[in-house]
């Protein structure tokens, strides 16, 4: 295979295939005193990620959010993973459906 037709092979892939963009380090979020610390996750757009979750309360709590469709189960003193994405860019609400009054929080995707 010439070198121009090898420079011509790569510069097609490259414009057909772009890079997949790499998910992106796991962001922390705890409960405690019934509430979401901290209450505003800026995520990335675009791009698959995770959020763990650690409940530091003495009491069950449920990570839930309509617009995420998604709803776990966060046991006392302990922690999952929740898996999102891609998501587009804007703002998606999560509550703490035991304490809804006082867990609430915000994934601002940009």
């Amino acid at each position: 295979m010439s070198r121009l037709h090898l420079a011509a092979t790569l510069a097609a892939t490259l414009i057909l295939c772009p890079p997949v963009a790499k998910a992106a380090e796991p962001l922390e979020l705890t409960i405690k005193d019934h509430k979401y610390i901290p209450d505003v996750l800026q995520v990335p757009a675009g791009i698959k990620f995770q959020i763990i979750v650690s409940n530091a309360d003495k009491t069950p709590e449920e990570f839930e959010s309509s617009e995420l469709n998604r709803e776990k189960l966060v046991a006392p003193g302990g922690s999952i993973k929740v898996f999102l994405g891609p998501l587009d860019p804007g703002t998606y609400h999560f509550v703490g459906d035991f304490h809804t009054d006082t867990a609430r929080g915000v994934l601002v995707a940009k």
